[in-house]
């Protein structure tokens, strides 16, 4: 990715970045790769920590700043950070670009809150998150453990959810089971024992107790494979005779590759949404209670299959950009606003959504895109609260040789959302309509889940139960979630890449 600096104002503002960090730099940022035997070189480091800096605060591209005579920032909150003051190539200040990234985004503060808006940019050197929303593709053991307190609050540590196509889906381990031992320590409360065996090893040996008190011990090993999103459907035909969709979506991977090929996670939701149709379901219930978001183009997607025929040519969501973005996005051709089009699908009398606080973003975005139009009902916990998107920046620069590397994908914040009633400040996430903990002991679409109880109630009585018996069931049933106790390996956030993608161009005049 090159970057011109022919106009004096950006030369202007590198020639005193270069003087502060003096002259020991490793590597210049013409639009050519420099000598390799240059000493005016920038290291590796140095050139991230700098296109951390342009991008978000400057501009995304030098020519566009020069035609329009003005900065051409990404970061939605530039305008909270004291530019002037940040030197980016100041070493003992920032030794690391993430460093420099997590300064910068310390800066915007919530006045509801006194907190930092910002607690979503981060920078993926890796390109993984790339992979796995515009592929379908992650490597590691595919599965995802939780702890969970029983009836008398002792400790377990339990599946959470499997990936079938993931060395643990394809030896059979299902969401319930619960890990008595790993490489044969039984001590599951060593919580680094736990996140080094599963996170960081190549191959582990798990025990598994079965909900029929069986156990089995399996060798599961991290390997590359595509994602299915949709980890369960069914359609239940409840006491009154009302049909009810329901499918569990755990991460909103584009439905199209990079190179426009129809992905496996468009598949799987054309056959459940197919199957629904089928069955002329009267409700559908969409379990997001893990899903930490992904594509956008996927949330659209969804949309138009959910909402009523009604809702076609109407407004679905709008974008709120910062003042420089706004003030050229014609001329970016960014949108203002995106609109419903092949709607129509269903004629629901109610969709509900479960959902916990590791509902984030693109799933918020699905939720209350639908809510002008319908009625939309939540079930679980608040949401985490992430109405804001990203829309993913590749920086690279060149190697010695003068062959472009790719340094890291920066995901910064670039734009917030709104449905059509100008609703979208849920940052501190979307309250259910029903309260429910998650009692990760049943498999997904088991009746007895509290969470389906709650939603099946609601549908034969007009009310929701009250919840207060679950909690004194015993085994595998009484196992109750502890949200935080272990990281959720996935992506949490939104990312637009339709409109990255219209933007990049801009830059590789």
């Amino acid at each position: 990715m090159k970057i011109s600096f022919s106009n004096r104002l950006f030369s202007i503002i590198l020639t005193g970045l270069l003087l502060i960090a003096g002259l020991g730099c490793k590597k210049n940022h013409n639009s050519q790769p420099s000598n390799p035997s240059s000493s005016n070189r920038l290291s590796d480091e140095d050139s991230l920590k700098y296109y951390i800096y342009h991008y978000m605060l400057v501009t995304f591209d030098d020519e566009a700043m020069a035609y329009f005579h003005d900065s051409l920032p990404l970061y939605l909150w530039y305008n909270q950070v004291p530019i002037s003051s940040i030197n980016p190539l100041d070493d003992n200040l920032y030794p690391k670009a993430e460093t420099l990234l997590n300064k910068i985004i310390s800066y915007p503060i919530n006045p509801e809150t006194g907190k930092p808006y910002d607690r979503y940019s981060f920078l993926d050197r890796a390109g993984s998150v790339s992979d796995l929303l515009q592929g379908g593709v992650t490597g590691d053991m595919g599965f995802q453990p939780v702890y969970a307190y029983d009836a008398n609050n002792n400790l377990h540590l339990v599946v959470l959810y499997v990936y079938k196509n993931s060395s643990a889906g394809q030896q059979g381990v299902q969401r319930g089971w619960e890990i008595t031992a790993i490489n044969g320590n039984s001590n599951i409360s060593d919580r680094n024992m736990v996140i080094n065996a599963i996170y960081y090893s190549s191959s582990s040996s798990f025990t598994f107790k079965k909900p029929d008190g069986t156990s089995v011990t399996l060798t599961i090993q991290a390997m590359q494979y595509v994602v299915n999103p949709v980890l369960f459907d069914t359609v239940y035909t409840l006491s009154n005779g009302k049909k009810v969709g329901y499918f569990v979506f755990n991460q909103f991977i584009d439905i199209f590759d990079s190179a426009n090929n129809p992905t496996e996670t468009k598949n799987e939701l054309d056959a459940v949404f197919q199957k629904f149709q089928d069955s002329a379901v009267n409700d559908i219930i969409v379990d997001l209670r893990y899903n930490g978001g992904g594509s956008v183009n996927t949330a659209e997607y969804i949309d138009n299959k959910l909402a009523p025929a009604s809702a076609a040519g109407k407004v679905m969501y709008s974008y709120v950009y910062n003042d420089k973005l706004t003030k050229y996005a014609s001329q970016l051709q960014l949108p203002s606003q995106i609109f419903f089009t092949s709607t129509g699908s269903f004629q629901l009398d109610h969709l509900f959504f479960i959902v916990s606080r590791n509902t984030v973003s693109a799933s918020e975005l699905t939720i209350n895109n639908l809510r002008p139009y319908m009625d939309v009902q939540l079930v679980g916990d608040t949401t985490y609260g992430k109405p804001v998107g990203f829309f993913g920046w590749p920086i690279y620069d060149y190697d010695s040789t003068g062959k472009q590397q790719h340094l890291a994908d920066l995901y910064s914040v670039n734009f917030q959302t709104k449905n059509a009633t100008g609703y979208g400040d849920y940052f501190n996430g979307l309250v259910p309509s029903k309260f429910e903990y998650d009692y990760v002991g049943y498999n997904w679409g088991d009746t007895r889940d509290p969470n389906l109880q709650d939603v099946f109630n609601f549908l034969t009585t007009g009310n929701y139960r009250i919840s207060a018996g679950a909690r004194l069931a015993t085994g595998a049933a009484s196992l109750r979630m502890i949200p935080g106790s272990l990281p959720l390996k996935g992506f949490q956030g939104m990312v637009d890449f339709k409109q990255a993608q219209q933007l990049r161009p801009i830059l590789m005049r």
